[in-house]
């Protein structure tokens, strides 16, 4: 290089100036060892001091943290607070536009607005009822079986703000009750509008409006209460539960729930007259990345703080997340010879279910053995299981959510490792939770089915449940709504 290129003048002028650019740098370092090298200046003497000084008033005790047995006139921490508040807005953007865009990208065009439109009105009734007296009969204390009503219209949740005081639930200690509220609200708002994978295509918008509204009721929020309410009977966390079942995030109470009310569905409404092949994968493939990122809010949200129990939450969500949808893919292709858009974003979906009941309980060698147990048996619970047994589940909300939720409750029992979650299981030495999450199980599926058939029963005969076949041939979309989606 020669030494008077333009390139070395650039080098020249950049070498001259690297003095004046340590002398600015070495200004701040100076002017503070001056500061701590000077000389203490001796007070001033006071001026005509009274006799005797007036004793000093001590200030006030700052409230404790909230936490552990500290749940009153304490002071909820802002950290957990804010993880839980974007925790609310990744759950509510599962449902909207997340699971509508999902579910809407595999049904045929005619059907489309429908599908979406399904999951923003579940968005809306069902919030108005979680703040009427959904959230009181799931989260408040009551009985074992069904919470009180000290919380209808969310009377004196303000309480909590206004003393100083965190969430009373002791799920949720470090954060305000309107928090919690908001954040269990999102999972009520998801679990019914996943049942509606089973009945697309096929359902009147007006009966379904009746029926969920119902669902939520009756079904979702009794249950919610066993399992993770402060007195509910399945509630590992309550002392003098019957069963302690581990359900960190709702494999029970979401996926399982809303997977058996689905089959209960797609058994009472038959079959569809005909079906088509996913009408863009597209819009399937935006909605399964729009749940997988929300997940972390449902999963890693559901340890109410931002501590080490989210971040493994976190982790194990994504392993398994990943591992079901590569297990799902390779299946799909040695059996089928092709790996479809549609069957790894569902293999991904499956993971995310099965992690559910088990992310605050399991490590990464858990997340990888329920992810690749997901991929394998919710492939079979999608295509052999429904044809073995001929039930049209459209969108597969029971081969996923239902048998993917039993598979991941069932291996919570078997992974849970005392230092993650604070109960040991199967590989720990603790085979009982094994048998406790079975019972768990049972219990849920038995009371959803025989609940579900009769509120859809009722409504069958009093409005019907199943759109004419003109309609059914026409399309949703036009015939119920006065839309086409182009």
């Amino acid at each position: 290089m020669r030494w008077n290129s333009p390139f070395a003048s650039r080098i020249r002028s950049v070498l001259r100036l690297l003095p004046v650019i340590a002398f600015v740098l070495m200004l701040p370092l100076m002017a503070a060892h001056a500061q701590q090298a000077a000389p203490a200046t001796p007070a001033a003497p006071a001026a005509a001091a009274p006799a005797a000084a007036a004793p000093a008033t001590a200030a006030p005790a700052a409230p404790p943290a909230c936490g552990g047995k500290v749940l009153t006139k304490c002071t909820p921490d802002s950290g957990d607070s804010a993880w839980m508040l974007a925790s609310v807005a990744l759950v509510l953007m599962m449902t909207v536009p997340g699971l509508g865009l999902f579910y809407g990208g595999m049904v045929r065009k005619k059907n489309v607005g429908d599908t979406v439109m399904t999951s923003f009105f579940i968005t809306c009734l069902v919030t108005v009822l979680w703040a009427v007296c959904n959230y009181s009969f799931a989260f408040r204390a009551g009985t074992p079986f069904i919470g009180g009503l000290d919380r209808a219209f969310l009377q004196g949740i303000l309480s909590d703000v206004s003393n100083n005081t965190g969430n009373p639930n002791s799920l949720a200690p470090t954060i305000p009750e309107t928090v919690y509220m908001c954040f269990q609200m999102t999972f009520a708002i998801i679990t019914p509008a996943l049942i509606a994978g089973s009945f697309a295509e096929r359902m009147k918008f007006s009966s379904m409006c009746v029926f969920i509204a119902l669902w939520a009721t009756i079904v979702y929020a009794p249950v919610a209460h066993w399992v993770w309410g402060p007195d509910g009977f399945l509630n590992s966390s309550n002392d003098a539960a019957t069963i302690k079942v581990l359900d960190f995030a709702g494999g029970t109470v979401v996926h399982i729930n809303s997977g058996v009310a689905g089959l209960m569905t797609a058994l009472m409404l038959g079959k569809r007259k005909d079906s088509g092949p996913a009408h863009n994968v597209v819009l399937t493939f935006i909605g399964a990345s729009l749940l997988w990122v929300g997940w972390f809010g449902f999963n890693a949200g559901s340890a109410v703080s931002a501590g080490m129990q989210a971040g493994m939450a976190m982790t194990v969500t994504q392993i398994a997340t990943a591992m079901a949808g590569l297990t799902w893919m390779v299946v799909e292709w040695a059996l089928r010879g092709k790996p479809t858009v549609i069957g790894i974003c569902s293999g991904a979906v499956a993971g995310l279910v099965a992690i559910t009941p088990a992310s605050g309980f399991v490590g990464p060698v858990g997340a990888l053995v329920i992810g690749g147990a997901a991929g394998v048996i919710c492939y079979w619970g999608a295509t052999g299981l429904k044809h073995a047994f001929g039930y049209d589940d459209a969108l597969d909300a029971f081969g996923v959510h239902a048998v993917g939720g039993i598979t991941g409750a069932l291996l919570t029992g078997v992974f849970a490792i005392q230092e993650y979650g604070g109960t040991p299981g199967l590989i720990e030495g603790n085979a009982m939770q094994v048998l406790n999450q079975a019972e768990g199980i049972l219990i849920v599926l038995v009371y959803d089915a025989i609940v579900t058939l009769v509120l859809l029963k009722v409504i069958d005969v009093i409005m019907g449940l199943r759109v004419e076949e003109e309609v059914e041939r026409d399309g949703l979309d036009l015939a119920l709504h006065g839309e086409i989606v182009q």
